[in-house]
């Protein structure tokens, strides 16, 4: 499974920490839409990287964007984790919807980093630029 995420954004850094620290069997990986394997994996989706408000979670051939992505990757961290499933209960015009808003804002409300973020030695090897 691979998280793209946007490398500037304060709140998507604290997403990917989030991850880490949670993700046991280490089988997540991380891409930031900065990045030349983000930018290639955006394109596959069908997504441009300019006024991009979405997460974008792949796994094998098939890809998540907004709560479908953050609902999937809950599931992969395992228990207690998995029981976001039960989010899939709110449609998802509604679930969408909030996300987007939160996405558009992004930066005003929880910030932004004029670079992206430097993964320690431990986690390098998780991303993939």
């Amino acid at each position: 499974m691979i998280v793209v995420f946007d490398g500037q954004c304060l709140l998507c850094n604290g997403w990917v920490q989030f991850l880490l620290r949670h993700d046991i069997k280490k089988s997540i990986r991380f891409a930031s839409i900065q990045g030349a394997a983000g930018q290639r994996l955006l394109a596959q989706a069908g997504l441009e990287i300019d006024g991009l408000q979405t997460l974008l979670v792949i796994d094998g051939d098939r890809s998540w964007q907004h709560t479908a992505a953050i609902l999937r990757v809950l599931h992969a961290l395992g228990w207690p984790w998995r029981l976001a499933w039960v989010g899939w209960l709110v449609p998802a015009p509604l679930r969408d919807a909030l996300y987007r808003s939160g996405a558009r804002n992004r930066y005003r409300i929880w910030g932004r980093s004029d670079t992206c973020m430097v993964p320690s030695p431990e986690v390098a090897a998780r991303f993939l630029d």
